[in-house]
């Protein structure tokens, strides 16, 4: 090996963090390298370490421990940078309790309540109380990710453990950002009446309604995915100005919406199937930019475990664990907007009451 662990630790961090799509020499050393420079010198270190199933066996626990240490680094950092306007992200050591401080948005003028989002599919809501800076806890469940890899790849030494630690960092992030949206979605019905609205399709006043409410509070960012902003286009005595025809053609969407800022929820698919996404596109979030209290928080408890598990054909499968927790808190300075076309296969939205319904229960939830 040419690089000590300390050095190879510091490569794969800054693999991890590399972005392909930008131009940018990365630093490493005394060298700069590209982006493919970098994963090169990664992959090279690594097939020194687990090139062939004998190094592998006798390096595992070593490539483990700095997947762990790569982790525990770059995946908060990771997380803060794409949601930090509207997340508050902490770490928090193993044993700890994940406590947030809630500080009073003394314009809202109403109790905020907490959504807790539990990793089986349950979701528990509580309400804060009127006092100041109010403490309360983010519980913090494990979650994993896994990447599989062949004996015979072992064998033919086509196991390259860059793309092992790049496939399991990914999954791991699209988990949380999962589970963040899946907190966005559950808080909803606990929203004032006023502040929601459920349409088929984009009903340009109401969602124009939605936007007074919340710049009562600041000034409003929308937050929405791609799917949701292409049809949030304004009627014709906004849309035929050049720039906006010019910027539609572009990126089929625009940047802006009479004013306000919209930020893309980036998207993605749950398995290669390409049958369920993984943020629900039928749902946009205004929030009032510079509020006292970000409304999603999100909770690293720990540093992460990684392990190994052997199947019955002796391919070997690499399991990674993080104990991680996500909570949306909303007042009633925050709005949303549900276009029910999108909405996900498994829910419906019953448009009497503005409440959301589990279709393959029938039951109301909220």
């Amino acid at each position: 090996m040419a690089l000590d662990k300390n050095n190879l630790v510091q490569l794969m961090k800054t693999a991890a963090r590399a972005n392909a799509s930008a131009p940018t020499a990365y630093s490493f050393g005394d060298k700069q390298l590209s982006y493919e420079g970098i994963n090169e010198t990664l992959r090279n270190e690594l097939n020194e370490l687990a090139g062939t199933y004998s190094l592998y066996r006798e390096n595992k626990n070593l490539i483990f421990s700095m997947i762990e240490e790569t982790l525990d680094d770059v995946l908060p950092k990771k997380v803060i940078e794409q949601y930090e306007q509207f997340a508050e992200v902490k770490t928090f050591a193993q044993g700890d309790k994940p406590i947030f401080v809630r500080k009073r948005d003394r314009r809202a003028r109403a109790k905020q309540f907490v959504t807790r989002v539990g990793l089986n599919g349950i979701y528990e809501t509580f309400k804060l109380g009127p006092h100041e800076d109010e403490k309360f806890e983010v519980r913090t469940s494990a979650v994993g990710g896994a990447a599989q890899i062949g004996f015979e790849e072992f064998l033919d030494g086509r196991v390259d453990f860059a793309e092992v630690t790049q496939i399991v960092m990914e999954g791991m992030d699209e988990l949380i950002y999962g589970e963040v949206g899946l907190a966005l979605k559950a808080s909803i019905n606990q929203l004032p009446p006023a502040n929601r609205v459920a349409a088929n399709g984009f009903d340009e006043a109401a969602f124009d309604r939605l936007l007074q409410i919340v710049s009562a509070y600041g000034v409003p960012t929308i937050y929405c995915t791609y799917e949701f902003a292409v049809r949030m286009i304004p009627k014709e005595a906004w849309r035929y100005t050049e720039a906006m025809k010019d910027e539609l053609w572009r990126t089929g969407r625009l940047a802006s919406y009479k004013g306000h800022k919209v930020v893309i929820l980036e998207q993605g698919f749950k398995d290669a199937t390409n049958t369920t996404k993984v943020i629900d596109p039928g749902y946009c979030y205004i929030i009032p930019t510079g509020a006292d209290t970000k409304p999603v928080k999100i909770a690293f408890e720990g540093g992460t475990l990684v392990q190994e598990y052997t199947h019955y054909d002796r391919s070997r499968e690499i399991q990674v664990y993080k104990k991680v927790g996500v909570v949306a808190m909303l007042a009633n300075n925050i709005c949303a907007y549900v276009d029910t076309s999108l909405m996900g296969q498994m829910e419906t939205w019953n448009l009497s009451n503005n409440k959301l319904i589990k279709d393959y229960t029938g039951v109301v939830n909220g």
